[in-house]
């Protein structure tokens, strides 16, 4: 079974997005995209008929969009090499590559939708659309990844009044000094998609701002 033959040409595009998707999670800039912890009913879709059918139905809304795009990935990749591997050793020949992909996106969106339900239950629930984003305003925040400087935010890490884990992008407050991952700071104040922090050390946690 080889990978790399042209039947095999789909599934091997999508190992290679699934790599993708993993490094983004580990380097955490899919953090800074817009709508990917959760995933929301397309406009024009009724959220209680049609809408909300078809998402139950794919498991959409039990994970984070993601990592329910990563699964169905790697079950459509998993199912298409070893169903060409079947049919090749049965029949003496694979399918073509797009008759593979057919059948085996056919196979791996039921197959994802029920490994939806299993993986929810394990998985951390890290966020969470129940506090308004001006809530983790006064809140502690570590910087995870990069040194954030004025102009240059750096991703951090910020636990609500529920426990509950949210990634942020963090600036000083005071735009001469510098916040290093690791660093602890509280968060000031916001501005659009921004917060501003400062150390717990700064003189400028005494005058209440």
């Amino acid at each position: 079974m080889n990978l790399f033959e042209p039947h095999n040409l789909p599934f091997l595009i999508a190992f290679g997005v699934l790599a993708v998707i993993a490094l983004l999670q580990v380097t955490g800039v899919s953090e800074l995209v817009e709508g990917a912890g959760e995933f929301d009913t397309p406009d024009g879709l009724d959220a209680g008929g049609f809408g909300e059918a078809l998402t139950t139905l794919l498991g959409l809304g039990r994970v984070p969009l993601l990592i329910w795009l990563a699964a169905l990935l790697f079950v459509f990749a998993c199912v298409g090499v070893i169903g060409q591997g079947v049919l090749t050793s049965l029949l003496g020949a694979p399918l073509s590559a797009g008759w593979a992909t057919l059948a085996a996106g056919a196979a791996a969106l039921p197959l994802n939708s029920l490994a939806m339900r299993p993986l929810a239950a394990i998985l951390p629930k890290d966020e969470t659309t129940a506090i308004d984003i001006d809530d983790l305003v006064r809140r502690d925040a570590t910087i995870q990844i990069g040194t954030a400087r004025t102009g240059s935010p750096a991703r951090a890490k910020v636990i609500d009044i529920h426990g509950q884990t949210h990634f942020v992008m963090v600036e000083p407050h005071d735009p001469t000094l510098a916040l290093n991952a690791g660093d602890t700071v509280l968060l000031v104040r916001r501005e659009g998609q921004t917060f501003f922090g400062v150390h717990y050390e700064s003189p400028l946690l005494g005058l209440g701002i």
